[in-house]
């Protein structure tokens, strides 16, 4: 969707703000058209604390911009060898140019119309680099190696033969340039790294201030020491756990259900935290510092809460305008991905990729401790793929936004496993936004993530999610899934009211039960909503994101 739409949207939501502000009435079971909904009613009154629907109206680079950065350009890959016609390899061409503007502080690398053959990964471990083609039917880059080939093989650091390329890495990988180096140096030690914010053992941080009991939706904290401390400073919130898991219970909505909940035997899960949340600081004035977006959970002093520091993360970076397709190969049986793998973000903040398709892929975009990316226009296409999209290893306050996965064009081969909009490993604060799903599913896949939206999607519910035992519940609190179209009738991981804690469920399809079928992960009540049920699109406002994005200004 262009710009000028995605204004046009935006003027719309600000319209049904403005209706929800004034009240009105709905009903539940079958609303009329256009009918606002109790839930937006109540939420539109306070929008930062409400139990069951997060505040994600400044999810996306630079807070949602409609517009990305258009930095001057510095290089046209042509001048530097590459050729269009696919007859050579085109990526040391494409690196050098890519390297060479990040070195010089940053700017826009050309890719002029036809196709490019690469053998090798194309890198943007730079800030402030965008690499952008004539548009993703003008300019193709066709990969002919996988990640296995290029790296190496990518064990799983939680033991077995799992490859880890089956949710990590990219054949177009935005990743800040000594991240990049130090993972790929441990895969190939077979030193198999954490992917987060900070070191492979997690101790490459340090403390700037702690921080003073606050609520969820602050946007204001109380530090003890503001003096390292600087408007538009990126840092961490680190919240620990504690030996009785207050906060993954507090991530789960509190109450008896998880306290009741064991979770010292969830070993997967409790390697996700501390939980790192990185945001940008407004302003400091004394001990009171304003931080970009509002706090995604309370601070409490047994969580040891602390701005750190983190691994320098890669800022202002983008791919734009091309198609990147894999050789056609058959899919690998599950989790033995060899790494067909599209465009990933790790360790990427306030970074974009926009009218990107990738083809005949392993795993199409990622999203691997990224928070704050945009995913506008892109699209996943070919012969099927084991993660259209995946958001794990505490990616959050990101949007995808217009995408789309297409059918497959080849029947999935046996033992082989199709998921969807992924989300795992405490991952928070995401949107997936006026989509178009032609297979797949909404994949929570364990790892407890929270507070996620999926919005105005049209799915046809054919995938299944994963997540073994050890990485914990399906759900935290505060998954809300608004204005859905299913078209085969089928309810799992759509309508969540019966599964998901704290949740809502708002204006989709009829369903029914059937294929994978999970229980509830907690006992008791799970405070759950469902409204407008069997009302797709009817439901006002249509777009959850883009009216918290209107009621925010």
């Amino acid at each position: 969707m262009d710009q000028l739409t995605r204004r046009g949207l935006l003027g719309g939501a600000i319209a049904v703000a403005a209706v929800a502000a004034t009240g009105g009435t709905a009903n539940a079971a079958t609303p009329r058209t256009r009918e606002t909904a109790t839930l937006w009613r109540e939420f539109a009154a306070s929008p930062y604390t409400h139990p069951q629907i997060p505040f994600v109206g400044r999810a996306g680079q630079r807070g949602g911009a409609a517009y990305f950065p258009r930095p001057r350009v510095v290089a046209n890959v042509l001048n530097l060898g590459a050729r269009p016609d696919g007859s050579a390899d085109a990526a040391p061409a494409i690196n050098r140019a890519v390297a060479a503007a990040g070195e010089r502080g940053g700017g826009t690398v050309l890719i002029p119309p036809g196709t490019y053959r690469i053998d090798d990964v194309i890198r943007i471990g730079h800030s402030n680099v965008v690499l952008r083609g004539a548009g993703s039917g003008r300019t193709k880059l066709v990969a002919t190696k996988n990640l296995t080939e290029l790296i190496g093989p990518y064990g799983s650091r939680y033991g077995g033969d799992k490859s880890s390329w089956s949710w990590a890495g990219g054949l177009i990988w935005l990743c800040p340039q000594a991240r990049y180096e130090s993972l790929t140096a441990a895969i190939q030690a077979r030193a198999w790294p954490f992917e987060g914010w900070t070191g492979n053992r997690r101790d490459e941080w340090s403390t700037l201030t702690t921080v003073r009991p606050a609520r969820r939706g602050d946007r204001c904290v109380t530090v003890d020491d503001p003096s390292a401390l600087r408007r538009g400073q990126l840092v961490l919130l680190r919240l620990a756990d504690d030996a009785a898991h207050t906060l993954l219970e507090h991530m789960a909505g509190d109450g008896p259900g998880p306290e009741a909940y064991v979770w010292d035997d969830k070993t997967k899960l409790t390697s996700y935290v501390p939980y790192e949340w990185p945001v940008r600081v407004e302003s400091v004035r004394g001990d009171r510092v304003w931080l970009e977006r509002p706090l995604p959970l309370d601070v409490r002093p047994e969580w040891d809460p602390r701005l750190t520091t983190h691994v320098e993360a890669l800022t202002g970076s983008g791919v734009e305008g091309l198609t990147l397709e894999a050789v056609e190969t058959p899919q690998a049986p599950h989790l033995l991905d060899k790494g067909h793998n599209g465009v990933t973000f790790q360790c990427a903040y306030d970074c974009w990729a926009d009218d990107i398709t990738v083809r005949h892929v392993d795993n199409g975009f990622g999203l691997v401790a990224a928070s704050a990316c945009t995913l506008r226009r892109t699209r996943v296409a070919g012969r099927g793929s084991h993660h259209p999209y995946f958001c794990r290893e505490g990616a959050h306050d990101n949007l995808v936004e217009d995408f789309v996965i297409e059918q497959r064009t080849v029947p999935a081969p046996a033992g082989t496993q199709l998921h969807g909009i992924n989300v795992e490993g405490l991952s928070s604060y995401n949107v997936w936004s006026r989509g178009v799903m032609e297979m797949g599913t909404f994949d929570t896949h364990r790892g407890m993530p929270f507070a996620n939206v999926r919005t105005e999607i049209t799915v046809d519910n054919n995938g299944r999610h994963g997540g073994d035992a050890s990485a914990g519940p399906l759900y935290g609190a505060r998954f809300t899934h608004w204005n859905v179209t299913v078209t085969n009738e089928r309810a799992g991981l759509v309508r969540i009211d019966g599964i998901a804690p704290y949740s809502a469920t708002v204006g989709i399809s009829t369903v029914r039960e059937f294929d994978q079928i999970d229980v509830p992960d907690f006992t008791g009540a799970l405070n759950s909503r469902i409204e407008a049920y069997g009302s797709p699109g009817d439901v006002r406002p249509r777009n959850l994101y883009e009216a918290q994005r209107a009621l925010d200004c």
